[in-house]
């Protein structure tokens, strides 16, 4: 049955914003500060659904790196984003959340957030200020559709609360997420709306996203994390990339900072159809030389010491059973009596822990979409369409993610506040002046 279209023409808007996450929130915030009449659309319930579960409930809302540093955490094309960097950055996101109350703390690895550790205190800031700035906002509005007569956008059809609607602007800002948890509504609708258009959309993966390995040797491990850590990434036998801090073996594979990290190159080599292998090294402090060395000493001085105690003082409890049984050795057997061979194959399987990577988690576990819109088709000192006029793009929609540290919310700031400063006619300006 077809649903009856209503067209609300009484009212045209100057902006549209469909997506009251992390983009859409200060965009909507933002355009109507400098005078424009917004409308806010969500299909969820309410706003802020990823954003209240961001860094674990805590929010990492950005970080303290300048401006070059989280070019180089940002894939593919990191300079896209020079401009709006320019326009709006770290200490700007600061400066308005504590406007509304949030305090920020800075932790380990320049990670900054809430002082409260509440993610849902930083939406409830945003929201804040959309309210205070008399945005419109409807929930429960799914846009079907985008507008467009002669390659300019006029508006967007929705079905709002089952009905079908019609809602007229002169710029729309789209905000409506990649693929990654899609339970909170980011289930990567944006790019069906935009292909239509002419828009080309990079293949989309998940990025930050836990690996599923081979066999049973991380499952025996389950739980288990380990701190000062080297992770190498090796593809058809060569390596890739690697990353020196935390992971976390799992029940499937591995998981932990460095895992996420590493795991955009991970999934786009997989994609490719490659092998791809990674491998741990538990010592990265000491080279072959020094960690062997090291271990021949602790063997001579504890000579009368069973194998699986001398393993103790080397490796993590839980490692010690998987280790004794890859390496095929007689836990009981005394520390002197171990050979050179013998030592040689720990020393190895120390510095060189081996995993085939067989896939990745789902979307419903991937912190952030790789993919996305072509930043070749959005010019970069606006985030307007270089498509369809009047048309904006923000957040996680674009072809660019990061690494985790806060840089990918930055993104969603950042971009938004560009689109939003950037939408504008010169008669609502005049206006609001």
């Amino acid at each position: 049955m077809n649903m009856k279209i209503e067209s609300c023409l009484m009212k045209k808007y100057d902006v549209i914003v469909v997506g009251a996450g992390a983009a859409g929130l200060i965009a909507a915030a933002r355009a109507a500060e400098l005078g424009a009449r917004v409308f806010l659309l969500e299909k969820m319930e309410r706003a802020g659904r990823k954003l209240s579960i961001t860094g674990k409930g805590r929010c990492n809302i950005t970080n303290d790196a300048p401006v070059s540093a989280f070019i180089d955490h940002i894939y593919p094309n990191g300079r896209f984003l020079r401009h709006a960097f320019s326009e709006f950055f770290v200490q700007d996101i600061i400066n308005l959340l504590a406007r509304y109350g949030v305090e920020t703390v800075v932790e380990r690895g320049g990670r900054i957030f809430p002082a409260s550790n509440r993610a849902a205190d930083v939406v409830n800031a945003l929201l804040q200020w959309v309210i205070s700035s008399k945005v419109e906002i409807r929930y429960q509005c799914k846009i079907e559709k985008l507008l467009v007569s002669d390659q300019t956008i006029t508006g967007v059809e929705a079905v709002c609360s089952g009905r079908k609607m019609i809602f007229n602007a002169d710029a729309v800002i789209l905000c409506t997420g990649g693929c990654s948890y899609p339970a909170t509504g980011s289930n990567g609708e944006g790019y069906k709306l935009v292909g239509p258009l002419g828009h080309i959309i990079e293949p989309v993966m998940p990025a930050l996203v836990p690996i599923e390995t081979e066999g049973s040797l991380a499952g025996r491990m389950q739980g288990l994390s380990l701190k000062n850590v080297k992770a190498l990434v090796w593809v058809n036998g060569k390596k890739l990339k690697e990353e020196f801090g935390e992971m976390l073996f799992t029940h499937f594979g591995l998981s932990g900072p460095i895992i996420l990290t590493l795991s955009r190159f991970i999934v786009d080599e997989l994609r490719k159809g490659k092998k791809v292998e990674l491998t741990v090294d538990l010592k990265p402090a000491l080279d072959e030389q020094k960690l062997d060395a090291r271990l021949q000493r602790d063997l001579n001085e504890n000579g009368k010491k069973h194998l699986d105690n001398m393993f103790k003082d080397w490796l993590p409890a839980k490692m010690i059973p998987v280790f004794i049984d890859l390496l095929q050795l007689n836990p009981d057997k005394e520390c002197h009596q171990v050979t050179s061979k013998e030592r040689r194959k720990i020393l190895l399987l120390m510095k060189d822990m081996r995993f085939r990577v067989t896939g990745h988690r789902s979307f419903k576990e991937a912190i952030i979409t790789a993919g996305g819109i072509r930043t070749r088709e959005i010019n970069p000192k606006t985030m307007e369409s270089k498509i369809i006029k009047n048309l904006y793009f923000a957040g996680e929609l674009i072809d660019l993610d990061a690494d985790t540290g806060g840089y990918n919310l930055q993104i969603a700031w950042s971009t938004a506040w560009l689109a939003a400063s950037s939408c504008l006619s010169e008669k609502v300006l005049e206006r609001h002046i």
